[in-house]
């Protein structure tokens, strides 16, 4: 593992010199078929952590946002989404991230959420405690918060739950302590330096959460769908991520409402 995990973090550095010199600039921002923005920046970083995939592991799978899968059904496959957040990167917001994660027969064992921006980094491997990285403070472990009341709470946009999916989102924002919108991945990292307690979001692939699973479990943390289920290729996108693994069955109730 300590070799894929060194490749990870290469891939990772190799996607963030693409992604550094194009923040805050004049790029040209498209919107793909589902109406969400695309740049040559999210372009070039996923060929740059395909390329490395390729020379490095050709016996490996992908699964990307920005291009098609490539050996889906391998027995390792990574989940790629260069720039998770394109909404923040093309407004100047650094809480966007590359998520770079591995699947060993479709199960998550490896997560890197890079901030190239910020220089920071959360490595999750399955079975060993999360390391971060970054110039502003913070350690590794999800803070004790068994009650909802007491719960910071985040979602990168309420849109994830139009009316006639609202209703357990809605009760679950009124149990909570405080609500705050936006994050993306970064949410998530916070999860793990136990600074947010709860996240729920929808419409998820599996290059939007693939990595986050072995980051928040690594810091004590659980990822699952809303209804508590362990996270698979066949989940149909609802992700639910508590810092408390106590937290699970009252927010996975609250959500089936």
């Amino acid at each position: 593992m300590e070799g894929l995990v060194a490749s990870a973090e290469a891939a990772a550095d190799l996607a963030g010199a693409v992604i550094r010199p194009l923040f805050r600039s004049a790029l040209l921002v498209e919107a793909k078929g589902d109406a969400s923005p695309v740049t040559e920046a999210d372009r070039g970083a996923e060929r740059a952590i395909r390329d490395h995939i390729a020379r490095h592991h050709p016996d490996h799978g992908v699964i990307g946002e920005e291009y098609g899968p490539e050996r889906p059904e391998a027995e390792w496959v990574w989940v790629l989404d260069p720039i998770d957040g394109t909404r923040a990167f093309v407004t100047g917001r650094p809480i966007f991230g590359t998520l770079i994660g591995l699947l060993h027969r479709g199960r998550p064992v490896l997560g890197i959420i890079d901030q190239p921006a910020t220089g920071e980094r959360w490595i999750g491997v399955e079975g060993r405690r999360t390391t971060f990285r970054g110039p502003f403070g913070g350690s590794v472990g999800c803070r004790p918060c068994p009650e909802i009341g007491g719960a910071e709470l985040s979602c990168t946009s309420p849109d994830m739950f139009p009316p006639g999916r609202d209703a357990g989102f809605g009760a679950l924002r009124r149990a909570a302590r405080r609500t705050t919108w936006g994050g993306d991945c970064y949410s998530y990292g916070l999860v793990a330096l136990g600074l947010i307690d709860i996240v729920v979001e929808a419409a998820m692939k599996p290059w939007d959460w693939g990595a986050l699973v072995p980051v928040i479990e690594g810091a004590g943390g659980r990822v699952t769908d809303h209804a508590g289920r362990p996270l698979t290729l066949e989940s149909g996108g609802d992700v639910l991520a508590v810092g408390d693994p106590a937290l699970l069955p009252a927010c996975a109730a609250l959500l089936s409402v």
